[in-house]
Protein backbone atom coordinates (compact mmCIF):
# COMPACT_ATOMS: atom_id res chain seq x y z
CA UNK A 1 0.00 0.00 0.00
CA UNK A 2 0.91 3.48 -0.91
CA UNK A 3 1.80 5.54 2.10
CA UNK A 4 -1.57 7.66 1.42
CA UNK A 5 -4.05 4.63 2.00
CA UNK A 6 -0.99 3.72 5.50
CA UNK A 7 -2.12 7.13 6.61
CA UNK A 8 -5.44 6.31 6.09
CA UNK A 9 -5.78 3.10 7.56
CA UNK A 10 -3.66 3.96 11.03
CA UNK A 11 -4.91 8.00 11.35
CA UNK A 12 -1.41 9.18 10.83
CA UNK A 13 -0.09 11.98 8.92
CA UNK A 14 2.05 10.54 5.77
CA UNK A 15 4.53 13.54 7.42
CA UNK A 16 4.30 11.25 10.83
CA UNK A 17 4.81 8.08 8.85
CA UNK A 18 8.14 9.58 7.11
CA UNK A 19 9.33 11.29 10.55
CA UNK A 20 8.81 7.73 12.25
CA UNK A 21 11.27 6.13 9.22
CA UNK A 22 13.64 8.83 9.71
CA UNK A 23 14.37 8.41 13.38
CA UNK A 24 14.15 4.68 13.37
CA UNK A 25 10.82 4.23 14.96
CA UNK A 26 10.22 2.58 12.06
CA UNK A 27 12.47 0.48 9.24
CA UNK A 28 12.65 1.92 5.86
CA UNK A 29 10.00 1.19 3.57
CA UNK A 30 10.52 -0.81 0.15
CA UNK A 31 10.46 1.59 -2.56
CA UNK A 32 8.35 0.76 -6.10
CA UNK A 33 10.32 1.51 -10.15
CA UNK A 34 9.03 5.04 -9.44
CA UNK A 35 10.98 5.13 -6.11
CA UNK A 36 7.26 5.75 -4.00
CA UNK A 37 6.89 3.65 -0.71
CA UNK A 38 5.35 0.53 -0.66
CA UNK A 39 3.52 -0.54 2.82
CA UNK A 40 2.40 -4.05 3.92
CA UNK A 41 -0.19 -5.30 6.40
CA UNK A 42 3.31 -5.60 9.18
CA UNK A 43 3.95 -1.64 8.69
CA UNK A 44 0.39 -1.34 9.19
CA UNK A 45 0.40 -3.67 12.34
CA UNK A 46 3.47 -2.43 13.79
CA UNK A 47 2.17 1.70 13.56
CA UNK A 48 -0.72 0.33 15.22
CA UNK A 49 1.55 -1.37 18.19
CA UNK A 50 3.24 1.50 18.51
CA UNK A 51 -0.18 4.18 18.83
CA UNK A 52 -0.90 1.37 21.92
CA UNK A 53 2.58 2.27 23.10
CA UNK A 54 2.07 6.00 22.86
CA UNK A 55 -1.56 5.64 24.22
CA UNK A 56 -0.16 4.26 27.09
CA UNK A 57 2.14 6.74 27.73
CA UNK A 58 5.83 4.89 26.87
CA UNK A 59 8.49 7.41 25.88
CA UNK A 60 9.72 7.96 22.48
CA UNK A 61 13.11 6.76 23.74
CA UNK A 62 11.84 3.84 24.99
CA UNK A 63 9.93 2.95 21.95
CA UNK A 64 12.79 3.44 20.16
CA UNK A 65 14.83 1.21 22.09
CA UNK A 66 11.64 -1.00 21.29
CA UNK A 67 12.19 -0.96 17.42
CA UNK A 68 15.78 -1.29 17.87
CA UNK A 69 15.75 -4.36 19.59
CA UNK A 70 12.63 -5.58 17.60
CA UNK A 71 15.14 -5.25 14.56
CA UNK A 72 17.39 -7.18 16.02
CA UNK A 73 15.39 -10.28 16.11
CA UNK A 74 15.06 -13.24 17.98
CA UNK A 75 17.76 -12.31 20.06
CA UNK A 76 16.71 -9.88 22.00
CA UNK A 77 13.58 -11.62 23.05
CA UNK A 78 13.77 -11.57 26.34
CA UNK A 79 14.89 -7.60 26.38
CA UNK A 80 12.21 -6.66 25.06
CA UNK A 81 10.36 -8.83 27.14
CA UNK A 82 11.83 -7.05 30.01
CA UNK A 83 11.16 -3.78 28.13
CA UNK A 84 7.50 -4.37 28.26
CA UNK A 85 6.75 -5.91 31.46
CA UNK A 86 8.13 -2.73 33.18
CA UNK A 87 6.36 -0.37 30.90
CA UNK A 88 3.04 -3.07 31.80
CA UNK A 89 3.71 -2.19 35.26
CA UNK A 90 3.85 1.59 34.95
CA UNK A 91 0.63 1.56 33.47
CA UNK A 92 -1.30 -0.34 35.62
CA UNK A 93 0.11 1.57 38.53
CA UNK A 94 -0.92 4.47 36.30
CA UNK A 95 -4.58 2.53 36.31
CA UNK A 96 -4.59 2.63 40.11
CA UNK A 97 -3.84 6.14 40.46
CA UNK A 98 -6.65 7.09 37.80
CA UNK A 99 -9.03 4.76 39.61
CA UNK A 100 -8.22 6.77 42.63
CA UNK A 101 -8.81 9.87 40.96
CA UNK A 102 -12.76 8.57 39.69
CA UNK A 103 -13.58 7.39 43.02
CA UNK A 104 -12.89 10.97 44.71
CA UNK A 105 -14.55 13.08 41.72
CA UNK A 106 -17.47 10.86 42.27
CA UNK A 107 -17.64 11.33 45.75
CA UNK A 108 -17.14 15.23 45.03
CA UNK A 109 -19.88 14.92 42.47
CA UNK A 110 -22.60 13.32 44.87
CA UNK A 111 -21.27 15.90 47.82
CA UNK A 112 -23.81 18.02 45.65
CA UNK A 113 -26.52 16.25 45.49
CA UNK A 114 -26.77 16.55 49.34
Amino acid sequence: MKISELAERTGLSAHTIRYYERIGLMPPAPRNGATHRQYDERALNWIEFLGRLKTTGMPIRQMLRYAELRAAGPSSNAERKALLSEHRDAVRQHVEELIACLEVLGAKIASYDD
